[in-house]
Parts: structure tokens; sequence; C-alpha cells
């Protein structure tokens, strides 16, 4: 039986804890993504999962913020202080959104309703206008959060054995709302003409199973209302916790991430020994004043030693730099992680050509520690992107906004599929100059090269001359690649026009004229 549940849901959380106002249109992006915006900036069209430029289309005004999981979950600490008031046995899933076990809150305070309103009060109180809050309550943990997502009040209370009626009429676009990893799963049923949940549902379980493993079998247990979750968990080995002494103690986040990575992976190696994985996590600390600090956090799939290492590195920062009332009063003594509910480790399959291997597996891990040691943002990954200027097809975003674990359709270029008129054709250059050299071109007069506002080339370029160096005779050229950027802008607009140019010494450059000038701005061998 699904246990009854309680969850609260702060909407558009991580633009509410970067301190914006509701009213403002925001959009919080990640890996040129947007992943959360404001109710304003939805009103203009603007959704989760848009390319930024596609979100800045459709809302010209959109105030555009980096994706910040340590300030969401430093945010949120008052929230979960709020929240303690009612159960102490609170799961943390994600910044925004915690679940707690109605049971004993709901005979203390007279009900699921009235606990309900408890709850809405006390983190509204908390938020004071600058977000809203839902309450949903329903058997399982999975019904009760999209009971929470409801627009209608009443809606947000399923009656106790009223789950399944509950889930029947909703999309089954509602499993990949609440695990974005189940999306493939989703396509599938839509093409299948099973829209609803009910109709998968309705669907033989061993069916199910034999067609889409175990992954299915566990979406349509979801389906069915049936949520103990997980289905096969038991009980944690003993001596699985891990935990370390701080001498001195630690009052910094980065000292004390420094340490939970260490922890991570040892907890992580232990239990993959014995073939388990882990799903609820206790993240425990005590101060040296005696106080003790403990939160859980929970996870539909299994925790890998980056994503406890990234939990842990998100809780230290809310209790360290969070609000007043949270803060502890002292460094931490101690940190402990101690492993709630364990399954079986799903393994790996990896394959004999292509996709995982034993080498992205190292390098993954490696980037895990480069990380710990030098911080979230410290590590770098490319992914294409659009532009006419070399340096501006590819960018370097933070590890920390991507996952390596998955296919990433930004590094292949033909993730790019917008015109870009005027940019350079292919092959790309071997080295963009971080910055220009100065050129000169002329013709067989000796006449500097000229480029007219209709992009004619006054005359065929014949000799080169790279800053103060001698002349070069030119054996061949393509262009001119013309564009004008910003012709709106008096302040900020640009005409260039570029060259592709190899010289007699087989020297081949990409050159662009500016303004009346020559630079050399990329070279290609």
């Amino acid at each position: 039986m699904a246990v009854r549940t309680t969850v609260v849901w702060c909407p558009d959380w991580p633009v509410v804890a970067a301190g914006l106002s509701s009213d403002a249109p925001a959009a919080v992006v990640r890996a040129n993504r947007v992943v959360a915006c404001s109710a304003t900036a939805r009103a203009w069209g603007v959704a989760r999962g848009q390319r930024r430029r596609e979100a800045q289309g459709r809302c010209p005004g959109l105030e555009l913020l980096a994706d910040d999981p340590a300030r969401d979950a430093r945010a949120y600490e008052a929230v979960l202080a709020a929240v303690e008031t009612v159960s102490p046995l609170v799961e943390l899933s994600r910044p925004g959104t915690c679940a707690l076990a109605t049971r004993g809150p709901s005979r203390y305070h007279g009900g699921d309703e009235a606990m309900m309103a408890v709850l809405g009060e006390r983190v509204a109180a908390v938020l004071d206008g600058r977000g809203e809050v839902r309450v949903g309550t329903a058997d399982g943990s999975f019904a009760a959060t999209l009971a929470a997502r409801r627009v209608d009040p009443a809606e947000r209370l399923v009656p106790p054995g009223g789950t399944p009626a509950f889930l029947a009429p909703l999309r089954v676009t509602a499993l990949a709302r609440t695990d974005p990893s189940r999306g493939g799963l989703v396509d599938v049923l839509e093409r299948l003409g099973l829209r609803t949940l009910g109709a998968f549902a309705a669907l033989p379980r061993p069916d199910v199973l034999a067609r889409f493993g175990p992954e299915g079998e566990r979406a349509h247990r979801l389906a069915c209302g049936d949520d103990a979750r997980p289905p096969d968990a038991r009980p944690v080995p003993p001596g699985f916790a891990v935990e370390a002494a701080l001498d001195p103690p630690v009052d910094r986040v980065d000292r004390a991430a420094f340490v939970a990575k260490a922890l991570a992976d040892e907890l992580h190696e232990r239990l993959d020994r014995v073939g388990l994985a882990c799903t609820l996590l206790v993240v425990a600390a005590e101060t040296e004043h005696g106080e003790r600090l403990e939160r859980r956090w929970r996870h539909e799939g299994e925790l890998s030693a980056g994503a406890v290492a990234d939990r842990v590195r998100w809780q230290l920062d809310g209790w360290l730099t969070g609000s007043a009332p949270t803060r502890p009063t002292g460094g931490l003594v101690r940190l402990a992680l101690l492993p709630e509910e364990v399954v079986p480790a799903a393994g790996r399959q990896l394959s004999f050509w292509g996709g995982r291997s034993v080498e992205g597996e190292r390098a993954g891990r490696a980037l895990d520690r480069l990380r710990g040691l030098l911080g979230p943002d410290a590590v770098l990954v490319p992914e294409w992107r659009g532009g006419r200027d070399p340096d501006a097809r590819i960018a370097l975003v933070p590890v920390a906004a991507v996952d390596l674990s998955v296919p990433r359709p930004a590094t292949d270029p033909a993730w790019v599929t917008a015109p870009w008129p005027g940019g350079i054709p292919p092959p790309s250059p071997a080295r963009v100059l971080a910055d220009p050299i100065p050129a000169r071109v002329v013709d067989r007069r000796g006449e500097p090269v000229a480029v007219s506002g209709r992009g004619v080339v006054s005359a065929e370029p014949d000799r080169v001359a790279v800053a103060a160096g001698r002349w070069e005779d030119v054996t061949a050229w393509a262009g001119p690649w013309p564009a004008e950027e910003r012709w709106w802008d008096p302040g900020a607009t640009r005409r260039r026009a570029r060259f592709q140019v190899i010289t007699e010494q087989a020297e081949a450059r990409l050159l662009v004229l500016e303004g009346g000038r020559w630079w050399v701005e990329a070279v290609y061998a």
C-alpha cells in the first residue's frame, strides 16, 4: 500500500530563490536551456526546455539568470524549517519540493485538510509574498506531487483510496514531469496512442515489463496509484554509514564540501561492493556547541557518488550560509552520511563500440574529483553554439550545468540548425587568436583592397603583410563574407567582411576587414 503523503511545492523556486519579484519576466537558464521561469514570462510564451534565444525572442524584456542549485538550496532552508514545525521527518527531493508522511501530523491537527492549511500558512509566512506555495495530499508521493500542482485548491486533497481515479484522466506526460528521465518512455506511449495514465494503467503489468523493462514497470505502478516507493527497497546493512571528524571546526562551505566528497566516494564504494545503490540519504552534522543538524534527500533513481556529493554540498551551503534563524551558532565538528533506503544497483552495460565505456567512466570520476578540489564552476566542457565569429561557435560551460552520463546533443555540430548569414563556411580555423593581429592587403597596383556596401571587392588580393612583417604573395583566396550586425543600434552596429587567404608560404589565414583596417582573426594551420 502506498503511504499517505503530503507534498509542499513552491512553484518557480529557482526564480524565487534569486530574489526576483513574481511579476518580473525572468527565466533561469542551464546549458543554454530554460529550466524555470516566472508566471509573467510564461504569459509571454516562455516555457521550460526552450533555447535561450527563443525565449528572448518571445519575451524581449526577459531577465536571464544562471542556474545555481546551491543558491536554491540555501534559500529553501527557511521553508524546510517551517515544514519541520509540522513534522520532523521531511524528505527533500530537490530545492522547491519536499514531502512528509501525513499519518501523525494529520491526527495531531485534526485531519488532512487542517494539516494542509497549517503547512500552507507557515510556509506562506516565510515566503512573505515572494512566491506561491501549494500543498497536495494523496496516497503516495507521485500522486501527492501531481495534486500539489493542481490549480484548483479543491483538487489538491485526494481522499484515501481515490488515487487511481485521480490519476486516470491525467496525461502520461505527468510521468516525465516528476522525473525527466522518463521522457523517452512518455514519447513511446504517446505514439502508441496511450495518452492518459488510465490507459497506461489498463495494460497488463507483465506485458509492460516485457516491453519496457523495469523502468516501464515502475512507471506502470505509478500510473496505477501503487506508489510503494521503491518496491524493492530493503534494510540497509549495518556498517554502511560514513562519517568524518572535522578538527578544527569548519564554518566554510568549500572546506566541508571537500570532506563530503571523500565521504560520498567511500559510501558509493561500500554499496557498490555488495551491489546496492542509495535512494534515500541522510546528511547529518554536529556543531561545536552540540547542535545536531539532519536532512533527508530522496532521489527517484540511484544516487551516484557525484549526485551524493552535489546534494551534500547544497545542504552544507544551506546550513552554513543560510538565513540567521536556520544557521548553526558554531562550526561543524562532525559530518556523516547515512543511507536510509537502498535498492539493488541496476549496474551498467558497457558497449563494444561507442556508448558508455570504461574510459568514459574513468573520465567522469576524474571530473568529479576536479570539481571537488577546484569548485563546481572551475571545470568546463565545450558545446556548439550559433554565431558568425569562429570563437562564438563553441562555448565553454561548467560541467556542473550538464549531465555527462547521457548523450549530449550540444556536442554535435548538427546541433546548431539556425542559419547565420555572413558566417564562415567549413573548415573551421585551427586556432582563433585572442588578440587579432593587424595586417595589410593590397592589389596588383599596390592599392589597399576594399569592400563596398554591397559586398563587392574593389580588386583581387595580391599581397599580404602581417604586422610589420614582409609582403607575401597570395596564391589563393575566397570571400568576402560580409556581415552587418545590430544595424538598428548606432552605438553597437558592426560591418565586417572576412576572407580566407593562402600565401606562398602555404599559410592559411582568416582575415577580416572592419572600419577600413585589416586584421588576422584566425589561422588554419
